[in-house]
């Protein structure tokens, strides 16, 4: 006689009613389904709240699985559903390069803006390998750009370029038919072309190295720590960018990014305190800003770093907020 697979005895035991049988049956996908959630809002808290509603639904609705699809395919299903809603109800998050050219002057005290759904960063895993395979495509330039694109045609390009999914599937998952979901996919991947960068980060960063990418990483923030701005201009390139979200202004070219730096967190801000962490499967900085050299550091916010195919950085994007820097499991202050 052949053994009942333990996920089967975990499926029968979460249709009738057991909410341990139903946990570990999504724990292995769990990851996987919020960076799927992350891709589609552009919000690692938002993907929060929509994983939580999807699994929430899926318990519920747990008892109307039968099988006939793998149990994966059920819950991407569900969490999409979910994120279309979401998306209807919140529209799309966006980066300052989205709504405005770039500041021709230094802004010394520019306000947030708190009207704008801001993109935020998404913390991925460190390990190379478990980075490359898992959360290659949560990477910055391409989150970003997916939000220019409408709920439905953002949700067939991830299922179908990301997930492997098929167009039949697809259609079955989103309630169309096949045809609809190929229009959808071409009109998306023209969309995206125009949109995102190429090559993309995770092959420029492959290129390089991992020893290359920690000797940036590393001599960004000594420049950052020492105040050094020759040491910061000198990791640039020509046409660097820096974006400071919720701040909606940013700067574009070497000249314009330098004055900002020495004005700002070069000469503003007494005294930095770095930690090098991973976001959108990219190098990130997670800063903490003091008063002194020996007072309390505050969280202050997470960097992301875009670096070219010679290792210099090509943009730096600042999410500003202590919010961020906590959600790489980073304490809110460093004494």
């Amino acid at each position: 006689m052949s053994e009942v697979p333990p996920e089967r005895d975990d499926l029968a035991l979460a249709r009738a009613g057991d909410d341990a049988a139903f946990t570990r049956l999504i724990a292995p996908l769990r990851r996987e389904l919020h960076a799927h959630c992350y891709r589609m809002l552009g919000s690692a808290h938002d993907a929060d709240d929509a994983l939580q509603e999807a699994l929430l639904r899926a318990w519920r609705g747990i008892d109307r699985f039968e099988g006939r699809s793998s149990l994966r395919g059920w819950l991407y299903t569900v969490a999409t559903r979910t994120c279309l809603d979401a998306v209807e109800r919140r529209g799309r998050r966006a980066l300052p390069v989205d709504l405005g050219p770039a500041s021709t002057r230094v802004v010394l005290d520019g306000r947030p803006d708190t009207e704008t759904a801001w993109l935020g960063p998404y913390p991925t895993p460190e390990d190379p390998a478990e980075r490359h395979q898992r959360y290659e495509a949560v990477e910055l330039a391409f989150v970003a750009a997916l939000q220019h694109l409408p709920g439905n045609q953002r949700a067939a390009l991830l299922l179908f370029d990301v997930l492997g999914f098929t167009a039949a599937e697809i259609a079955a998952l989103m309630d169309t038919t096949p045809g609809s979901v190929n229009s959808a996919l071409a009109r998306a991947r023209r969309r995206l072309a125009d949109a995102a960068p190429a090559p993309g980060q995770q092959q420029v960063l492959r290129m390089l190295g991992d020893a290359r990418v920690r000797e940036t990483v590393t001599a960004y923030r000594t420049a950052l720590e020492r105040g050094d701005a020759d040491a910061l201009v000198a990791l640039l390139t020509e046409d660097v960018t820096w974006a400071m979200p919720p701040l909606p202004h940013w700067y574009r070219g070497r000249d314009a990014v330098t004055e900002f730096a020495v004005a700002v967190p070069l000469t503003r801000c007494p005294s930095w305190r770095t930690v090098p962490v991973s976001a959108n499967s990219q190098p990130a900085v997670a800063c903490y800003l003091g008063t002194s050299a020996a007072a309390v550091h505050t969280a202050w916010s997470v960097t992301v770093l875009d670096l070219a195919a010679d290792g210099r950085i090509a943009a730096l994007t600042s999410f500003l907020g202590a919010e961020h820097v906590t959600a790489f499991g980073l304490p809110e202050q460093w004494a």
